[in-house]
């Protein structure tokens, strides 16, 4: 009997600990600003002023505390697809040349923390 109430006071323990946990783990910016740097996002966006394409800000607002805006981030920087330019033309929108899931998760999490 104390055998198994030291493993449910235990568990308990542990659960509790698990609850405090952040939800995700917090942004590596360094890592997110080298892949984006690596594969000309900065070229088109910028933190804070609109270049060829949106600023970080302006994307996080759209996409920020949606149900599915990492879901659509990662989409929009993993498959070929036009984009509107601030000038009005089109163009086939880069894709990101990692496969790492972890990798382009933060690059998106970067976008949406502006």
């Amino acid at each position: 009997m104390i055998k198994f109430s030291l493993s449910i006071v235990s568990a308990s323990v542990v659960l509790a600990f698990a609850t405090m946990a952040p939800a995700h783990a917090a942004v590596d910016v360094a890592a997110a600003q080298a892949l984006a740097k690596k594969n000309d996002c900065l070229k088109c966006h910028a933190p804070d002023k609109t270049k060829k394409g949106p600023s970080m800000k302006k994307i996080a607002a759209k996409y920020k505390g949606k149900p599915d805006g990492l879901e659509k981030g990662i989409k929009n920087i993993t498959t070929v697809h036009k984009v509107k330019l601030e000038d009005g033309t089109e163009e086939d929108h880069k894709v990101i040349d990692t496969k790492d899931q972890a990798a382009i998760k933060n690059l998106v999490e970067w976008y949406l923390s502006h």
